[in-house]
């Protein structure tokens, strides 16, 4: 997911720096869909002929970065705004911090959910998994904790 993320997020940015001078503000939005769409379908078709078991495993979610915010939000904020240099540089780093957020994610969901990482055992067989943690319900608990640990550590620096 995120090699696909990472494709799309390089690609819009990359083009829609390229466009931005020439797209009228009325259409600009609409320009920027098309654009994602079009580097979400490629890849989706992509990954249907070359990796189809993978395609079927992440079913929908390809096809939902094109509504995806943090691409178009970038799109909006930084490449339409920028050259096109920069605006790959901005793909790549968002691409880089996106992965990594999804793979913690994954991990802290396998680890409290089944007591592995990477199908390897981790905790001790004796541990009880939450299950709920591998369910769709454990990805929005990861990201709440997260959030909650994020604004107490780094925001706060630390203090109570």
């Amino acid at each position: 997911m995120g090699l696909a993320f990472s494709f799309v997020m390089i690609c819009s940015n990359v083009v829609i720096s390229l466009v931005r001078k020439i797209t009228p503000n009325q259409i600009r939005i609409p320009v920027f869909i098309t654009v994602i769409s079009t580097f979400v379908t490629i890849i989706d078709y992509a990954m249907k002929a070359y990796v189809p078991l993978l395609s079927r495993s992440l079913g929908v979610f390809v096809p939902l970065i094109v509504v995806n915010c943090i691409v178009m939000g970038r799109a909006e904020a930084y490449a339409s705004r920028n050259g096109v240099a920069a605006s790959l540089m901005d793909g790549i780093g968002m691409s880089i911090g996106f992965t990594f957020i999804i793979t913690l994610i994954g991990v802290i969901r396998e680890l409290i959910g089944n007591g592995t990482v990477f199908g390897v055992q981790v905790l001790p067989l004796t541990y009880q998994p939450f299950l709920i943690f591998i369910l769709p319900p454990g990805a929005f608990l990861v990201i709440g904790f997260l959030m909650a640990a994020h604004k107490k550590f780094v925001h706060e620096g630390g203090h109570s």
